[in-house]
């Protein structure tokens, strides 16, 4: 059996790569175990001492603003101490190989390392060269993964849904190259729904994108069609001059989140979006802000999951401390 760098002899969590690998009694714990976070926003101290005396280091090869706040505040609220870098500054901008930089770090013993990086396979690489003890988590990783939004989406649909079976989900937009959609895919399928699509112009979806076990629709409506979840996807507008989309006057015709699109799901369904959202590209405002819309509650419930992350592959959660006190 091929041993799983994620995971320690005990199978229990030690870095966080990717879904792919883990099973839905890890996933489903994750879970719990964020849902124990939940009420410390609330409190007047957001405090938990899980990981007092630890240093996580935030390595963002890669810009991010809302991802890297919720990483810092899940950290924060974990007591630990953060570390910053200003990668555009560093030793890597000056030719210093990511494993320079790695041992160089952990020669000032940080415990854990987030790391996002715009090539795929960066966090498996820290992870494999990381000392004993030390924690890599995966803040998205080229087109490969974004574990930790994928897993705060599953909280969000569990928290609005109740459960995961017989759900069917859409994911919409750019799948070939969206490395949200890719792990959303994993957990999906994983934890157990009754039907993932992907949606999406013929241009932005990966060769073979049924063998993720997904059924893929080219038209919005029809792959809509009594949806319980509408997950969409960001566009970068980069992409829009290229030959694989004509414009987003166009983009947003075949393929934007109206209400008229949406009325098409099941009368419950949520929406969905990882951010930041092309208003008017990839759903309506009267979309975005409706009643269906559980976009904030993605942003709030990301920093509970994190914190679940980080705490159990330091191998220290609520119920573990509460058993040492």
């Amino acid at each position: 059996m091929k041993h799983n760098l994620q995971l320690d002899a005990q199978g229990r969590l030690n870095h966080f790569l990717s879904i792919e690998g883990l099973s839905r009694d890890l996933l489903l714990e994750i879970l719990h175990t964020a849902q124990s976070f939940i009420g410390l926003s609330s409190r007047n101290i957001k405090k938990a001492p899980l990981l007092r005396g630890k240093v996580i280091a935030n390595l963002f090869f890669e810009a991010s603003t809302r991802t890297r706040t919720t990483f810092e505040l899940a950290a924060k609220r974990l007591s630990a101490d953060v570390l910053n870098l200003n990668i555009n500054a560093s030793a890597t901008a000056k030719g210093e190989t990511l494993l320079d930089t790695l041992r160089n770090l952990q020669a000032m013993h940080c415990d854990m390392f987030v790391v996002r990086h715009a090539d795929s396979g960066t966090a498996h690489f820290f992870a494999q060269h990381a000392a004993a003890g030390v924690s890599i988590i995966n803040a998205g990783d080229g087109r490969h993964a974004h574990p930790t939004q994928a897993m705060l989406d599953m909280y969000t649909i569990l928290h609005n849904k109740g459960g995961f079976e017989g759900l069917k989900v859409a994911i919409v937009g750019d799948i070939a190259h969206s490395r949200v959609a890719r792990s959303q895919i994993h957990a999906l399928n994983i934890l157990g729904v009754s039907e993932v699509r992907v949606i999406g112009p013929k241009t932005l979806m990966p060769a073979q994108v049924r063998t993720l076990g997904v059924h893929e629709y080219n038209q919005l409506t029809t792959g809509l069609r009594d949806v319980d979840v509408v997950i969409m996807l960001r566009l970068q507008k980069e992409r829009m001059h290229s030959a694989m989309l004509p414009s987003e006057h166009e983009y947003f015709h075949l393929f934007g989140l109206s209400e008229e699109a949406l009325s098409h799901a099941s009368p419950d369904a949520i929406v969905m979006h990882p951010g930041p959202i092309n208003r008017g590209i990839e759903m309506t405002s009267a979309v975005a802000d409706g009643g269906q819309s559980v976009i904030l509650q993605q942003v709030s419930n990301g920093i509970a999951v994190r914190m679940a992350i980080m705490s159990m592959a330091m191998q220290t959660t609520p119920r573990q401390e509460a058993s040492h006190a």
